[in-house]
């Protein structure tokens, strides 16, 4: 009598167990939908992950450059004294430099234009195939050049007026786009302080970065100084450097400081 109960309940389970079972056409259908669902939304969070990586090199190495040229001044005296006895720009841009590697962490110097450090050839992101001699930004100056000890690199010139240029590519002279406002920034320094245009004044500049410019302006400088003030890099989300692509949202650096 057990076992007769036993092997009835057994059959029972088991026609039920089969009854909650998928198909492996049902499995199939869940399986792509699964799939189809991804494909939508990975590139989206990679790119969101990717970016908020870029913001953060970006603003550890301002932070860096920043600590280490208060440093520098601290020990050598403000910045527009530094350059009493240099009689041209390559000596000028050598005292700079060597002054303010004292306070970095590198790998590799390659010193008055040695080439091996930081890119050769950039591009905008309005023209992201088509690639420029890095003199053009620069000018005919010997820089010098730094791997960091995280990979990334600086490239330090003096150009005109007491001003420091400082441009860095945050994935090293052999990884990433190598284009400007990606991974290509600029920093400014001026009598000892870096020049962050004022929040305000944002449109004009991120369409000049988005198309690119010359060296001599520090309105080449926005885009990196819209990292630092607001965290993102939303402008890699429009086509024109502030007109995002989610709905025409204008990115003015008061009102609007997002494409989100």
């Amino acid at each position: 009598m057990l076992k007769k109960v036993y092997l009835q309940f057994t059959i029972h389970s088991s026609r039920f167990t089969k009854a909650l079972a998928f198909t492996l056409a049902e499995t199939l259908i869940v399986m792509g939908i699964i799939g189809v669902v991804a494909a939508l939304t990975l590139p989206n969070l990679n790119s969101s992950t990717g970016n908020k990586e870029k913001v953060a090199k970006v603003k550890k190495i301002y932070s860096n450059l920043e600590d280490a040229v208060g440093r520098a001044q601290a020990v050598y005296g403000p910045v527009e004294t530094w350059f009493n006895n240099d009689s041209n720009n390559d000596e000028k841009t050598k005292r700079a430099a060597e002054r303010i590697s004292d306070f970095m962490k590198y790998s590799k110097v390659c010193a008055a234009g040695a080439s091996g450090c930081f890119l050769q050839k950039y591009a905008t992101m309005a023209n992201p195939n088509t690639y420029k001699d890095i003199k053009e930004l620069i000018g005919n100056t010997k820089p010098y050049s730094y791997i960091l000890a995280d990979g990334s690199s600086i490239l330090i010139t003096f150009l005109q007026d007491y001003i420091i240029y400082i441009y860095i590519d945050i994935d090293g002279p052999n990884k990433g786009k190598n284009i400007y406002g990606i991974d290509l920034h600029q920093f400014d320094l001026s009598n000892g302080q870096f020049s962050i245009p004022v929040a305000s004044s944002f449109l004009f500049p991120l369409e000049v970065c988005f198309n690119g410019g010359g060296y001599g302006l520090p309105l080449y400088s926005t885009c990196t100084s819209w990292v630092l003030h607001f965290d993102n890099m939303d402008y890699l989300q429009t086509s024109n450097g502030n007109t995002c692509s989610n709905g025409g949202t204008i990115l003015d650096g008061s009102s609007n400081t997002t494409c989100k």
